[in-house]
């Protein structure tokens, strides 16, 4: 089975350092100041994801006390709290919360970024194991935490609603997210482009079950093949 390659994209909005992302979630708005300056690609892809309402209902999967809390994984949106809760523990099959993507990836720029602190209340682009690989998972670092300061992007920091980000816990949900100071001319005109959009729970399960279903068609296949193989006389 073939791994799907997915596109490096570089967001049409150019951030002008000043915006501010109003993060509207089931335990209270958070705001953010957003980085603009020192992670441009990063904010300028949240800053498009939350235009186009692309957080609008998801969940909040991933928790650890004390370290981080983790959202905006598109297959969340269409499952309750419990739903996420149980997915995340691998109780529904099918739905693996923290693995859905914007059907592209942006470039890191913890290395670029002079200030790239995890601290509490930082605001920071979550990705998988490949560099390179991040798109519109976040999550907030619920302390000062420099080993992840040389592997993930900060690109804002939490200066008001500390109390909601620490209250924030599996299936809570990401309500809307606001940005304020943005550059609405150029953002609206970035907007009108068309990306690559992310799949529903209902076109991620379904696609799992063609995957399979081809897989185990591929199988029976060469299993055939090898038992004709043996029952074909010697010599012949």
């Amino acid at each position: 089975m073939g791994r799907i390659i997915l596109p490096l994209y570089t967001p049409r909005y150019v951030p002008n350092g000043g915006e501010v992302a109003v993060i509207q979630t089931s335990r209270g708005a958070i705001r953010a100041r957003l980085a603009g300056k020192d992670a441009p690609v990063t904010v300028g892809n949240f800053i498009e994801l939350a235009a186009r309402g692309f957080y609008d209902g998801l969940k909040f999967h991933a928790c650890k006390p004390g370290s981080i809390v983790v959202g905006g994984c598109p297959p969340t949106r269409t499952l309750g709290p419990a739903q996420v809760e149980a997915a995340a523990r691998g109780i529904i099959r099918g739905i693996h919360p923290g693995t859905g993507d914007a059907r592209y990836t942006i470039v890191d720029e913890w290395e670029t970024n002079p200030h790239n602190r995890h601290l509490r209340g930082s605001l920071c682009l979550a990705h998988k194991s490949a560099p390179n690989s991040g798109s519109c998972q976040f999550y907030f670092s619920l302390a000062e935490q420099p080993q992840f300061d040389d592997k993930f992007t900060v690109f804002g920091h939490v200066v008001e609603g500390l109390d909601a980000m620490d209250a924030l816990s599996v299936g809570d949900a990401i309500e809307s997210i606001r940005i304020e100071g943005a550059d609405e001319e150029a953002l609206a005109q970035a907007v009108s482009h068309e990306t690559p959009r992310p799949k529903s729970a209902k076109e991620a399960l379904e696609e799992i079950e063609r995957t399979r279903a081809e897989h185990a068609a591929s199988v029976a296949a060469k299993d055939e093949v090898c038992e004709t193989a043996v029952r074909a006389p010697l010599g012949e």
